[in-house]
Order: structure tokens, then sequence, then C-alpha cells
């Protein structure tokens, strides 16, 4: 099923009611709720906002999301990622052999020279030059690489038990309510959430990675990234042979594979390389 068919269809459940002429007192078309359908995990499904499809429910409402989990109707799991990459700044080379080679600085000086030289020829033009405050000034310092690091990121689960829940959130001056419900027979949820309350005081709640630094100065702090580094080492366990050894199968033939020792060369072949390098054009 396609998500715009399956968006169709949610649209047009919900805006079904089990009134005797089928008639509803509010519908997802009013313009003071904004309605969500999401999974068990938080992410959004079908969204007024089409641009919101695929996003963490707590990104678009962070004050929603944070009574969700104070009401236990999700909860929060820490995740590791021991094979992530992390983005590095690199201000320069720390090799010390730089300062003692000559040969190495003349090239080094050579090779500055040539990008410099580059770097002028790409930036350079006519318009450029005329309005010279218009120039984009190119950040030659340093250099982002990545590196491989181990970091933590949150996931979100709803609790199974918590079908419906309803709340208010306080956001200073005004109180912004919400409605959740489990749709029956699937892990989805439909939300709906006033929106004539503005709680943009409320951070969005993200899934974004978290670098694990193993070396801290707080003690409980390292206390516990000390024992995240005994865990990360117990499960890098050497790979090991397998204690017997399997070199055939008796139901395979080992008649019909194997046969490349059994290639000859093809005469036709040879003789016209030797006929095309001996009479050139």
């Amino acid at each position: 099923m396609k998500l715009e068919f399956f968006q169709k269809k949610f649209w047009t459940a919900s805006r079904q009611c089990a009134a005797l002429d089928g008639k509803c007192s509010i519908t997802c078309d009013d313009e003071n709720i904004n309605c969500y359908l999401i999974d068990n995990n938080g992410f959004v499904l079908v969204a007024e906002d089409y641009t919101l499809t695929g996003k963490f429910f707590g990104e678009a409402e962070g004050a929603v999301m944070s009574k969700l989990l104070q009401m236990g109707s999700f909860k929060r799991v820490t995740l590791y990622d021991y094979q992530a990459l992390c983005w590095v700044f690199s201000e320069s080379s720390d090799s010390g052999h730089t300062l003692l080679d000559p040969y190495f600085a003349f090239f080094s000086i050579v090779k500055w020279i040539l990008t410099e030289l580059v770097i002028f020829l790409v930036e350079f033009n006519l318009y450029s030059w005329w309005y010279s405050d218009l120039t984009a000034k190119a950040q030659r310092r340093g250099r982002s690489m990545q590196v491989p690091c181990d970091t933590e990121y949150p996931a979100f689960v709803s609790e199974r038990t918590i079908k419906e829940n309803m709340g208010n959130v306080d956001c200073g001056g005004c109180i912004k309510s919400f409605v959740i419900q489990q749709i029956p027979s699937s892990n989805l949820f439909m939300v709906v959430v006033d929106n004539k309350c503005d709680c943009s005081m409320f951070e969005p709640i993200t899934m974004d990675p978290i670098e694990i630094m193993y070396i801290l100065q707080w003690p409980k702090t390292a206390a516990h990234n000390e024992s995240l580094k005994c865990e990360r080492l117990k499960m890098q366990k050497d790979r090991r042979r397998p204690d017997t050894c399997h070199p055939f199968h008796p139901e395979e033939n080992s008649m019909e594979c194997g046969g490349a020792a059994g290639l000859t060369p093809s005469l036709a072949a040879t003789l016209l390389c030797v006929f095309l390098a001996l009479f050139p054009r």
C-alpha cells in the first residue's frame, strides 16, 4: 500500500463518527487542532504537514511528547552504537618530523603555493573582482573528518497497557490539551493536539546521537562511563576458528567445479595476436 493512499484512507476515516447522522462535532479539518498518526515508537506516519512524515513526534510536539513520557504512555530507552562515525575538526597535523625534514618543508611550501593559486583561480572572476565584498571567503585553516566513535541515542516505546490517555500541558500563559488513543488491532496511535496554545518554550525532543566520552572529570559520570567501556570491551570478542574441519560434503560432486586448471589457450586467438603484433598498421 502506498503512503499517499494510506493517508487518504486515514483522513476519510477521521471524518466518520458513530452518530446517527454520521456527522462529527469536530474533525481534523478544524483549524484549532492538529491530528497525527504515529506508531508505537513515536514516528509520524500521517500529519497535516506532509514534511513531518517519517520524523519523530517529539520534534513536532516537544511539549506533548514530554507530557506523554511523564504520564507513562511512552518510555525512553537508551541504545548504543559501537560502530558510529563522528565528525571532528582537525586544525593541523601533529607530526613532529615536519620541522626537522627540510625536503618535506620545501614540498609543503610548494604544495601550499599551488593550493593558494588554484583557490585564487577558482574564486576569481570579473564580478567578484569588481564587487570584492561579495567574494566568498574560503575556510582553509582546518578540515573536518570522520573518525570511529561510540554513540548513544534515545529510543521511545509505547506502553502496551495504556490504550488511551489525555492531558494538559501548562505553557505559561495558556494550556495545551491533547488526546492519544490506540487504533485497535494495530501498533498505531492517533494524537489530537490543540494548536491554539504556543508551547515554543519547550524544546523539541530529538533522537540525535551523542558521542560517548569515556574519560570525564566528574567522579560519578566517569565511573558510569568506565562501566560502559568495560561492557564495550566485553563485546569485542576475538573470532575463533571452528573446532572441526569440513573440506567436503557427501552430496557435492567435486568434478563439477574447480576446472580452471583445465583451461587451454586457443590456437587461433594466439596466432591472431602474433599476426597483429608483427604487422601493425
